[in-house]
């Protein structure tokens, strides 16, 4: 399934993270023109990860 950027919003908590100043401007890039803001962006690419992360119970076997 491809990363498709959407535009919900949802209850959120601060957190600090550092960036890759190159990754930033990945993000950025990936987000111009686009009704998001980066924070936004980072959440769901994180979320895309998680949901599609290979199950380390899988390797064992």
């Amino acid at each position: 399934m491809a990363f498709k950027i959407r535009h919900d919003r949802k209850e959120t908590v601060n957190k600090t993270v550092r960036f890759p100043l190159p990754l930033v401007e990945k993000i950025e890039h990936a987000i111009s023109g686009e009704d998001v803001t980066f924070s936004t962006f980072v959440i769901q690419a994180c979320e895309y990860a998680l949901d599609n992360m290979e199950d380390p119970k899988d390797k064992q076997n």
